[in-house]
């Protein structure tokens, strides 16, 4: 029986997963593929616990390169992250004749036109299902089941620490802050939180799956990048009044002037499916011209459901490596030298209806000087919720939500708005989304 030896790069959570569904499944994954898929090296930095979680049954050593310059190995599972070592290192295999499989969102969304070039001249498989949405296999249906379509859009809740967040807000009512704690303390945020409230995580995954959908570059350094911190809890309770969700999602759509690529906070008509999406649960909805909407739902992260994606990537290998580059499914789903180098559109071009929340004196003609700005740049009024204001108080509560418009052209409205005398403070603006057409 053919066999795949396996070089593993890290053995922390997913490497940990990735190890025992290979070994727990063996049978089950050698019947699908009639390959033996073997894991004959391992390097992560605690020897100790790599070889307690193989048992010794493998070699074992703290030299990252030892693996991808051994000779025995056919394919490198790089999941140790960051940018620069493991870059150095998917390289090096790759310049080796190594396959590649790995989970590194952040690398190939930074550094994936690079990767892809260099594993084209060498012939060689790069694999990487798991770097988006852990368990859900979003990869290879904008690669391969959706290949018939033309994507038209895709938006995704791709960062279970943020919807998380955004559950439990929602249900318990808390703050963002309190939230956080909470997540942190439960392990579903690192203690350094950025990557994933500030929305960079979910713009990793975006650019990647953008890439596929469109057939272009990674365009990460374009992507518009906007996180939960600054999210109120009066602003989900309000969105929900007026039958809405509110989650951080990534969007990328093909316009005809060009590509739009985004991560922020946006309101969904809780009618949606995504919409109930909730604790730290992903999913992906594909819309294609000939499928329609299409939803993909799933752990995002996790030790097994992201192993799951690994291993889907060894076996492809393992069924894969020796054909021919033509016969083999290409890095984004398009042909070698058939990539669109498509412009992404700033924020300020973006199409979106918006819900905005402004404070206001109680008095008459406020309302009807905001309409009357709104009006004057063609922004229609979908909805409006005016609450009264409390005992004591002189100022309450208007939130307005607006029909399809021009970003640039919605801000300066705002800009006007805010500088009435009977407007409090700032507007609060955030994007919405119908996601069902």
């Amino acid at each position: 029986m053919k066999s795949l030896k396996v070089g593993l790069l890290g053995i922390g959570t997913v490497g940990g997963g990735t190890y025992t569904v290979l070994t727990r499944n063996a049978a089950e994954i050698t019947r699908r593929t009639g390959v033996a898929i073997n894991v004959v090296q391992v390097a992560d930095k605690n020897i100790d616990h790599a070889k307690a979680i193989t048992g010794g049954k493998v070699d074992v050593t703290n030299d990252a390169f030892a693996v991808v310059n051994n000779p025995d190995v056919d394919v490198v599972v790089e999941l140790i992250g960051g940018y620069t070592l493991s870059k150095k290192l998917v390289l090096k295999a790759i310049e080796n004749g190594k396959h590649v499989v790995t989970a590194n969102k952040a690398l190939l969304a930074t550094h994936g036109n690079e990767i892809f070039a260099a594993a084209q001249a060498k012939g060689v498989i790069v694999a990487y299902e798991a770097a988006v949405a852990g368990g859900i296999p979003i990869i290879k249906a904008l690669r391969e089941g959706l290949g018939a379509n033309k994507i038209e859009w895709v938006a995704g809740i791709i960062n279970g620490t943020t919807n998380f967040i955004l559950t439990e807000m929602r249900e318990k009512g808390l703050a963002f802050a309190d939230v956080l704690g909470e997540a942190q303390r439960l392990g579903y945020a690192e203690a350094d939180p950025t990557f994933d409230v500030e929305g960079i995580d979910a713009a990793h995954k975006l650019t990647i799956m953008s890439a596929i959908a469109f057939g272009m570059p990674m365009k990460f350094d374009q992507a518009y990048t906007e996180g939960i911190t600054k999210l109120q809890q009066t602003d989900i309770k309000y969105a929900e009044e007026l039958g809405y969700r509110v989650k951080l999602l990534g969007i990328t759509k093909r316009t005809e002037a060009g590509v739009e690529l985004r991560v922020h906070p946006t309101l969904i008509p809780e009618k949606r499916l995504v919409a109930n999406v909730n604790g730290a649960m992903n999913a992906v909805v594909v819309k294609g011209d000939a499928v329609g909407p299409t939803l993909y739902y799933g752990a995002g992260a996790g030790a097994e459901p992201t192993a799951s994606s690994v291993v889907a990537d060894l076996m492809d290998v393992a069924r894969l490596s020796s054909a021919s580059v033509e016969q083999r499914v290409p890095y984004l789903g398009f042909q070698a030298g058939q990539l669109n180098d498509l412009p992404i559109l700033p924020i300020s071009d973006v199409n979106s209806a918006y819900y905005l929340r402004l404070r206001a004196s109680d008095k008459p003609g406020v309302l009807a000087g905001v309409t009357k700005i709104l009006a004057d740049r063609n922004i229609s009024i979908d909805a409006m919720l005016q609450k009264e204001p409390d005992d004591n108080e002189t100022e309450a509560d208007i939130v307005i939500l607006t029909h399809i418009t021009v970003e640039k052209n919605m801000d300066a409205g705002i800009a006007e708005i805010e500088a009435l005398p009977a407007i409090v403070g700032k507007v609060v603006k955030l994007r919405m989304e119908e996601l069902g057409k």
